[in-house]
């Protein structure tokens, strides 16, 4: 898990009380990585709005449902680890 704590910068997961092990550190790194795929998301999102076609015949909401399910993603898994820092903290 060396590797994947240098990916992630500041990403210490915090103890659970009651998971202990691998099995906690392995869920807390998935909330972070959550929360980093949620930004890519967003920012894919925004790429497809700036590059795609605004006209009415050609899908153009597709670049708001990207950034729509990136926030959503952040907006959970950050609420996730709050919940959790908190039971653990």
């Amino acid at each position: 898990m060396a590797n994947l704590a240098a990916l992630i910068p500041g990403a210490k997961p915090t103890p659970i009380p009651g998971m202990d092990g691998p099995v906690a550190e392995i869920f807390g790194y998935g909330l972070w990585l959550i929360v980093l795929a949620g930004v890519g998301g967003v920012g894919f999102g925004v790429f497809k709005l700036a590059v795609s076609d605004k006209s009415r015949n050609n899908n153009g909401s597709e670049p708001f449902k990207w950034m729509g399910g990136g926030a959503a993603a952040v907006i959970l898994s950050s609420s996730l680890i709050a919940i959790l820092n908190g039971i653990a903290g």
